[in-house]
């Protein structure tokens, strides 16, 4: 059976969490890193987004870019 948009939301918002707790990163410095990089965000709007799950394309691949990550798994 296919997968629901709120299923895949929490997917998301889990490869995200996990990500960032690889890198040691909480939603503030992610929310400083991703200022630094030209896309204003504070802690309460990534915790936002995050907590969400349904958000836009550029910011999961600017998130993962502000973590170092290399490669995203789509297992």
């Amino acid at each position: 059976m296919a997968a629901t948009s709120e299923e895949w939301a929490d997917l998301t918002k889990r490869y995200l969490k996990g990500e960032m707790a690889r890198a040691g990163v909480k939603n503030a410095e992610l929310a400083k890193r991703l200022t630094e990089m030209g896309l204003p965000e504070t802690d309460a709007s990534v915790q936002v987004k995050i907590n969400r799950g349904a958000f836009p394309a550029w910011f999961l691949l600017a998130a993962l870019r502000a973590l170092g990550a290399t490669s995203l798994r789509l297992e």
